[in-house]
């Protein structure tokens, strides 16, 4: 049965939001920052777009600064707008397929005063599939794009495409992000695509290596770097 009286949504919400914050206080967090760059940087300073896969999106959860999430008008898009504002998020709905044309116009204001947190492969995937959207938003706002791959020591999963992950009380995250990734202003359909591509695939990459310390307990040194396509193929 579907929640739809909002009052019980808010409180659900605001409850959720509560127990969230005492569960992710007991987790452990392992972190390799990109140029010893420790982030979420000062948004008064400098402003990023930071990418969750959706089933991680529990881990921004910890983050205690000025961020705006992108949240879908997916059937559960409501009751997480709730938990999101309970957690003093911003919150922006719409995604590419309901609202993306408003979603965009307030994206773009709130980049201009903080970071804006957003789900790529979101709301309905396929998982770890980067849609056009988050390539799109770089380009228009200027803003780099960190992408922040998750392992995670021991999780229950949802039996959701997403497989989404909640950790265990007590339990570590193992999180490796990106170096800045500038996409472009000027950039054609197909170099937009290639961009997408490319950074799916870094991203995955980003995943692979949190994934693998998660299990084998070896860190990595440094992120990978990414590679500027514009930059390869001027060279």
């Amino acid at each position: 049965m579907k929640l739809r009286n909002p009052v019980v949504i808010r409180l659900l919400g605001f409850m959720s939001a509560w127990v969230l914050r005492v569960w992710l206080a007991t987790l452990h967090y392992r972190i390799v920052f990109p140029n010893g760059i420790v982030h979420p940087v000062d948004p008064r300073r400098e402003r990023f777009i930071y990418a969750f896969w959706h089933e991680s999106f529990l881990v921004p959860a910890f983050v205690r600064t000025r961020v705006h999430a992108l949240i879908s008008h997916h059937a559960d898009g409501e009751l997480i707008t709730q938990v999101c504002r309970g957690l003093r998020y911003g919150v922006i709905r719409g995604s590419t397929s309901r609202g993306g044309v408003a979603a965009l116009r307030e994206l773009l204001r709130s980049a201009r005063k903080g970071h804006l947190l957003v789900t790529p492969d979101g709301p309905r995937g396929p998982r770890r599939r980067i849609q056009p959207g988050l390539i799109y938003l770089a380009s228009h706002t200027g803003l780099p794009i960190i992408a922040v791959g998750v392992g995670f020591s021991h999780a229950w999963r949802a039996r959701s495409w997403d497989r989404f992950a909640v950790p265990r009380p007590w339990s570590t995250l193992f999180v490796v992000l990106s170096e800045p990734i500038a996409v472009p202003p000027d950039l054609t359909r197909s170099q937009l695509d290639d961009y997408r591509l490319r950074v799916e695939e870094h991203f995955r990459r980003l995943t692979d290596l949190a994934e693998t310390w998660a299990t084998s307990g070896r860190r990595p040194r440094r992120p990978p770097p990414f590679v500027d396509t514009r930059s390869r193929m001027s060279a």
